[in-house]
């Protein structure tokens, strides 16, 4: 079974507060960036919480809004209001 999870992402001013937000509360998270695109790889857990990127928006967010520059995930999704998880964990 895989041991690292990703998320992949546009790379625009869109999507830099989320990209930040995720690193700020990975900190085994690499990231990776190409010109129309940034991978973010974690060993077993990436978690993408909704206050973390209100807090680097400075307004609030719904988590759903992150399907506007999602390209692709690697894992397990669980989500709900305040966090989406990645894991290879079912």
């Amino acid at each position: 079974m895989a041991d690292k999870v990703f998320i992949a992402l546009q790379n625009n001013a869109d999507a830099q507060p989320i990209i930040n937000a995720i690193l700020a509360d990975n900190p085994a998270a690499v990231l990776s960036e190409s010109p129309g695109m940034v991978k973010i790889d974690c060993p077993a857990r990436l978690v993408v919480r909704r206050k973390s990127i209100e807090a680097q928006l400075g307004r609030d967010f719904d988590l759903q809004e992150i399907h506007l520059n999602l390209i692709s995930i690697g894992g397990n999704i669980d989500e709900d209001d305040d966090e989406f998880v990645l894991s290879w964990q079912r």
